[in-house]
């Protein structure tokens, strides 16, 4: 089964570049399980995405198709066959 992960610039140096890249997990996989797959693929990532408690960072903002996983089921969000996540850091300014 696979996962694509939309990648932010700031994290591509990890992808080699790309802005989307595929993951293989199994068939009733979690966030949880595709950011783990993801680091394997492009070790350091998910050190970037997840902090030392393995929690998403709080600076971090993960999407399951169109859905805040904050506002869901945070990292035990189901990701089925054909999932779109989205890695998005938090943008602050005035």
């Amino acid at each position: 089964m696979s996962v694509a992960v939309r990648v932010p610039t700031i994290l591509r140096t990890y992808t080699k570049g790309e802005a989307d890249v595929s993951v293989d997990v199994g068939s009733d996989a979690t966030l949880a399980d595709v950011i783990t797959a993801l680091d394997a693929d492009h070790p350091g990532i998910g050190a970037r995405v997840l902090d030392d408690t393995g929690q998403i960072r709080r600076f971090v903002n993960v999407y399951v198709d169109d859905d805040d996983v904050r506002f869901a089921s945070g990292l035990q969000t189901p990701t089925p066959d054909g999932t779109k996540v989205s890695v998005i850091p938090a943008v602050a300014g005035g």
